[in-house]
């Protein structure tokens, strides 16, 4: 008999089918770090301080993980496609919304609406992987997915700074639209409909309760996705916290902390790159605790430069946490949404939400916290990822390491 949770037939893993799946990832974060760099002519334009534009970043998060709740679980009753092509147009319009908006308030709907997008395109990112593959394909998938990620984050500041030098900050939020356009434009033509209407599954509220519900006391889930989502509120609480340290603290220009973010790319398409070999030798549950273990190490030395505003030793203890976090997440991801392809969309939707969350904490923290953002940053890196290390630990220490 044919488990209903693994697709019908093979799928090849081709580039086409990858850069459509990075895209789809990878809005969220472009919408996002673009206009990191942007902030102090943001601020200038709308009268507001650079800390205020701090809400631009929450509200996008928070928006964005509530909203996968209730992605997941329609995709996974009524399909993919219908929730792809409709949240990338939602993505489109407010990222319009924001290249007019004339006040942050405003601004701050924009991104809200942006956020509600940008949340179908990445979590059924996710679940279409899992529609397609399975086991080391799907692991090499996510691997190959996350690095493309990594690049919208990486590379995009450098693209904002110079867009806001050519054409102002506004013209950011008109880029990230046009490449919301294009992604669906090539989910149309290339992808279609990935869920079957015999796998799909009920979305009375009933049903997606006890599914949201069995996957959270599920520590085949809740482990990995809880460790995953902890690394990326780190990651994600860097975001935040880079114009503050490197440009205001370390005095670097936005062309240099741009620099940076590029080169930060190599590191996590370093460690994606190496999951495949490591999960074949180790083990994935080896892997994952063994990135946790390699992103602690970069969070500890963060610590132990508590008031040296070095930008050389900083950026080299945040490289050491980049490549633990470049393991970790692809190999996490794979770990959590495997024994669940029958209801891929609920899973994926939890992940994200949890990673979300955690993303939300972390932003929040860096500009709640009464000390300097570079210690708020190295707290929140040392806590999450021994939280996360944990995780796994407790998890795979009692199944013997399988």
């Amino acid at each position: 008999m044919t488990d209903p949770g693994q697709p019908s037939a093979p799928t090849r893993l081709t580039a086409g089918r990858l850069a459509l799946l990075a895209g789809m990832a990878a809005l969220g974060a472009l919408a996002t770090n673009i206009m990191l760099p942007a902030f102090p002519a943001m601020a200038r334009d709308l009268a507001v301080t650079p800390r205020d534009l701090a809400w631009t970043l929450s509200s996008f998060f928070i928006v964005f993980a509530v909203g996968q709740l209730f992605v997941g679980p329609l995709s996974d009753a009524f399909g993919r496609a219908r929730f792809v092509l409709g949240g990338l147009a939602v993505f489109v319009v407010g990222s319009l919304i924001c290249a007019i908006a004339p006040t942050l308030r405003v601004l701050i709907v924009g991104r809200a609406i942006q956020a509600l997008g940008a949340c179908a395109a990445s979590v059924l990112a996710r679940a279409v992987a899992r529609d397609l593959y399975h086991g080391p394909a799907l692991t090499r998938a996510l691997a190959l997915v996350m690095i493309a990620m990594a690049a919208a984050p990486g590379f995009s500041p450098a693209l904002g700074t110079g867009m806001t030098l050519a054409f102002g900050w506004r013209s950011t939020f008109v880029l990230v639209a046009i490449a919301g356009g294009l992604v669906a434009l090539h989910y149309h033509r290339t992808a279609g409909e990935t869920l079957p209407a015999e796998r799909r599954r009920s979305a009375r509220l009933g049903s997606v309760a006890r599914n949201y519900a069995g996957l959270l006391v599920d520590p085949r889930f809740i482990a990995p996705a809880l460790a995953v989502s902890l690394v990326i509120g780190c990651l994600y609480s860097f975001f935040g916290a880079a114009p503050a340290i490197l440009m205001t603290g370390m005095g670097l220009s936005s062309t240099g902390m741009s620099i940076f973010f590029a080169a930060t790319v190599l590191v996590v398409f370093g460690g994606g790159m190496l999951t495949g070999p490591l999960v074949r030798h180790f083990g994935a549950p080896r892997v994952a605790l063994g990135g946790t273990l390699i992103a602690l190490v970069g969070g500890m030395w963060l610590i132990l430069q508590a008031g040296n505003a070095d930008a050389v030793a900083f950026m080299a203890a945040v490289t050491i946490f980049l490549t633990g976090m470049g393991l970790v997440n692809p190999v996490g991801t794979g770990l959590a949404l495997e024994p669940f392809g029958d209801r891929a969309g609920i899973a994926s939707a939890l992940l994200g939400f949890l990673q979300m969350t955690c993303a939300a904490a972390g932003t929040a923290m860096i500009g709640t916290l009464s000390v300097e953002p570079a210690t708020a940053f190295a707290w929140i890196v040392v806590s999450g990822t021994a939280l996360a290390a944990l995780a796994f630990f407790s998890l795979y220490a009692r199944s013997g390491w399988r």
